[in-house]
């Protein structure tokens, strides 16, 4: 069975934020006294201890779910985490074949996918939008309002500047001709927008929230969420996502299958506002957000997700019909076929 999972309306799951398999009931809890001894049930799939699932994940929204399942296996021998600042880092584990699960830009997932001829595929979505854009003043209410502007921004090369063209071009703008775009490093632009030194920016989630909690001056003009729907944009706008060798799937299915409901039950902890102060100092301790009050203020607004199966493909393929009507290099040439999709839960 294949379904989808959006955390916000399932804020309930945090009952799982243990992340163990639930121990299968006994044969006396299945059977009256006068039948037959009944089979054992099949426990749920767990990590064997000569298994280990070597996972890398990236700063900021995209690794956000992972901080609670990350402290509960700090000492595990089953799940080694590698925390990474880029996603070039993440690539180069993967095509190494250090790492065997990794969070990557859901652009980037489809650019190694054609890279690659299939070494990896797509486990599952766990970041919709979180992009924003910031000003200091009062003049942008929407995309529209860029026309003659300057904007600085992060993330060139992938989803960040995919999602700005076509938006821009929905609002009958250019960057680079209509709207001045530079495109610098997270730290530069928060750095800069903080200080009052420029105008406008674009920014994820959660530099965004640490530049709004330095700069009073500053406010959420435009949220690129909003800007996607008012756009009729197809499928949803997909951030972040995990990937896994597709090798180490095939030869290790029940291990995979392990992690993922182990990571689901994490963002469902990390994402459930009852958990928004231990969640926040989770994500401070591994690395993710450099500071536990930014996170806490950030969780609200990472839309952390956990897709998968046929909900997954709709969602993320109709973004990548977006993206490559926009410029096909951005992911790789092409839509990625359908062994870029693992079943999981079938």
């Amino acid at each position: 069975m294949r379904y989808k999972r959006l955390l916000a309306l399932a804020l309930g799951l945090s009952l799982l934020s243990a992340c163990a398999p639930k121990p299968a009931p006994t044969p006396e809890a299945t059977a009256t006294p006068s039948a037959a001894p009944t089979a054992e049930p099949t426990a749920a799939p767990s990590l064997a201890e000569d298994e280990k699932v070597r996972v890398a994940m990236l700063k900021g929204p995209t690794g956000l779910g992972a901080a609670k399942l990350m402290e509960e296996k700090k000492d595990s021998a089953t799940v080694e985490f590698t925390v990474c600042a880029e996603p070039t880092e993440v690539v180069a584990l993967l095509t190494g074949e250090k790492v065997d699960i990794a969070a990557l830009p859901t652009n980037m997932a489809s650019t190694l996918y054609h890279k690659t001829d299939g070494d990896i595929q797509l486990l599952a979505l766990n970041t919709l939008g979180v992009l924003y854009i910031l000003e200091n003043g009062e003049s942008v209410n929407s995309l529209a309002d860029l026309a003659g502007k300057k904007l600085l921004a992060t993330g060139q090369g992938a989803n960040p500047e995919f999602v700005l063209n076509y938006l821009l071009e929905e609002n009958g703008l250019t960057a680079g001709e209509d709207v001045e775009v530079e495109w610098l490093s997270s730290d530069e632009v928060s750095a800069r927008m903080a200080a009052g030194e420029a105008g406008l920016c674009m920014l994820p989630v959660p530099a965004a929230t640490s530049v709004l909690m330095q700069n009073s001056d500053v406010r959420a003009a435009v949220d690129l969420n909003d800007a996607w729907t008012e756009a009729g944009a197809e499928g949803a706008l997909t951030m972040g996502c995990v990937v896994v060798r597709t090798e180490f799937a095939q030869q290790n299915p029940e291990a995979v299958e392990a992690f993922l409901e182990e990571y689901e039950a994490s963002i469902a902890y990390m994402s459930d506002p009852a958990n928004v102060e231990p969640a926040a100092a989770l994500a401070e301790t591994y690395g993710i957000v450099p500071k536990a009050a930014v996170a806490k203020r950030a969780l609200p607004d990472a839309n952390l997700c956990f897709i998968t199966g046929d909900d997954m493909m709709a969602d993320i393929q109709g973004y990548y019909q977006v993206l490559a009507a926009a410029d096909p290099a951005s992911i790789g040439g092409s839509i990625p076929d359908g062994a870029f999709y693992f079943d999981y839960k079938k």
